[in-house]
């Protein structure tokens, strides 16, 4: 912990602490055995208490080995937020196999990718999206598609399972696994690379138990075991929704309410109807509620806390969603290989907006030179952030060298551009890896660049974040067409709909005769967000 921070936390809130040598489904056993009979999930009108998830993820693991996998194997986890992601992750950890976490947004091509990556042979599907896993099988190693549908009668399958089948074939005794905690991988995060392709967090079952301690710790004094409700809206698939929402609240005993996206009138009527106490999300979200007319007749005042991540928190957004809730904001910070929180404003200090807070318990940080990443820089100036603890991941899947760049001497090079004030409060200022962050999502150029570049119009491409007050950013692309060649704006991002996940589309397209560079060939990048940040 950064001895200045620590002494902003009181003397019931442990700033170091020592963390239990447990797995996330040990903890599940431990809440069930308190709270059987509670509300573990709500998906509508659907209700499953602890001790039916704590059954029902047995019985899951039970068929997954019954059906070949094996400890260290990789299962993917491809659906929107419902109680059989929470059923198959559970599942999944108890049959000894590690997750593998897939953004259902994705695309053939990207997906096709993190199957050969990952050698997952087995995948949980929902319906909709089951087309795509079935046209990218051959060129993968999956053998094992379960089918998850939300109607009341699926459509028959002929070779592969629906969930309910599959689980019915399970007989929930379960072969014995023996887990190390520190050294055995249970989620493989997939996040951008600096080579354009997705590399895999490795979070071992200590990373993942650590974050969710070190989350309770935290708040500890704002909820109380068994008596709280989260909404989360904010996706199970990202690695902030896995802890904030999912593997928080079973710590927690809360009741988790699952809603499979964000619709505005229908996180609205949710909350009227469940109450909710705490609430994780990105700024998109509670911009879209604190703009709507009538947000104060659905009973929002029922919210205490939220964790707002993944974007910077509009300070004007902030008040008004405040005065309308009685809740706290607490931005926070982190990221997939830190499992992933490392920074939030306190909840019993000073919070300030527009910094990301001080450091969760047993976290170190210190802002360093930007050369050598060697030399901490004096407070109030830029460098690069970086972080030391227990929720740091092991590393990349099969990717060496990419895990020697981001941890040097167990350190995490966070590729963020960050300052500290004299608190020991982080700001980030900049981006070092050009990330966009868009509705939560992290956007990263060069992926929207290399399909781009397919077109057989576009010469050179370039991606960039531009402000956007829903959003936090959009993406721009500025294009320089090919001699003798003509496309519309409208017509690439047509095209570009039909090639990369919704959030990555370009929202502005503008056409350039020429785009500015470096004396050796490298487009100026900066120089066009500069550009485009005046024009706002």
């Amino acid at each position: 912990m950064n001895q200045i921070a620590s002494k902003h936390y009181p003397q019931d809130i442990q700033s170091a602490m020592e963390f239990p040598n447990k797995t996330m489904p040990e903890i599940l056993a431990e809440t069930t055995a308190k709270i059987p009979d509670h509300t573990a999930l709500k998906f509508y009108q659907k209700e499953i208490s602890f001790k039916e998830l704590h059954v029902l993820s047995t019985v899951f693991a039970s068929s997954l080995q019954g059906s070949g996998v094996e400890k260290g194997d990789r299962v993917a986890i491809m659906l929107p937020n419902c109680p059989q992601y929470v059923i198959s992750y559970f599942g999944v950890l108890k049959a000894g196999a590690t997750v593998t976490q897939i953004n259902p947004m994705l695309m053939e091509n990207e997906l096709i990718h993190i199957f050969k990556d990952s050698g997952a042979e087995t995948v949980v599907v929902y319906e909709p999206l089951y087309p795509r896993i079935k046209a990218i099988a051959g060129h993968t190693s999956i053998k094992t598609i379960i089918v998850v549908s939300f109607a009341e009668e699926p459509a028959p399958l002929e070779e592969d399972y629906s969930f309910q089948a599959f689980i019915e074939k399970g007989d929930g005794q379960l072969k014995p696994v023996s887990v190390d905690p520190a050294e055995d991988v249970a989620v493989l995060q997939y996040t951008g690379g600096t080579t354009g392709l997705s590399k895999g967090a490795m979070l071992t079952h200590r990373n993942i138990v650590v974050n969710a301690y070190q989350s309770q710790e935290f708040f500890k004094n704002e909820v109380t075991f068994g008596e709280e409700s989260c909404l989360t809206v904010i996706p199970l698939f990202h690695v902030f929704g896995m802890t904030s929402a999912m593997n928080l609240s079973i710590l927690n005993g809360s009741k988790n309410i699952l809603l499979p996206r964000f619709d505005l009138q229908e996180v609205l009527e949710t909350i009227k109807r469940e109450q909710p106490t705490t609430f994780p999300g990105v700024p998109t979200m509670y911009i879209a509620i604190t703009n709507h007319p009538e947000a104060e007749k659905y009973g929002i005042d029922s919210i205490h806390i939220c964790n707002s991540g993944s974007a910077p928190m509009p300070l004007e957004t902030m008040k008004e969603f405040e005065r309308k809730t009685g809740a706290k904001i607490l931005e926070g910070y982190g990221l997939s290989e830190a499992a992933p929180t490392t920074h939030c404003n306190p909840p019993f200090a000073e919070r300030k907006p527009g910094s990301i807070g001080i450091g969760f318990p047993s976290t170190e940080y210190k802002v360093v030179d930007l050369a050598t990443g060697t030399e901490e820089v004096p407070v109030g100036e830029k460098g690069e952030l970086i972080i030391r603890g227990p929720q740091v991941m092991k590393g990349y899947w099969n990717m060496p060298e990419e895990t020697e760049n981001a941890l040097r001497d167990g350190w995490l090079f966070t590729g963020d551009i960050a300052r500290m004030d004299e608190d020991g409060y982080i700001y980030i200022v900049d981006r070092k890896k050009d990330l966009i962050i868009s509705s939560g999502y992290n956007v990263y150029p060069r992926d929207i660049e290399e399909i781009l570049y397919e077109h057989p119009a576009v010469q050179e491409a370039v991606a960039i974040g531009v402000a956007d007050p829903y959003r936090g950013e959009s993406v721009k692309a500025i294009i320089v067409k090919k001699s003798g060649q003509e496309v519309a704006e409208e017509e690439l991002i047509q095209w570009s709909k039909e090639k990369m996940a919704a959030y990555k589309v370009p929202r502005i397209i503008e056409f350039r005769t020429e785009l500015p560079k470096t004396n050796v060939g490298k487009i100026l990048r900066r120089a066009l967000r500069d550009e485009a940040a005046v024009k706002e």
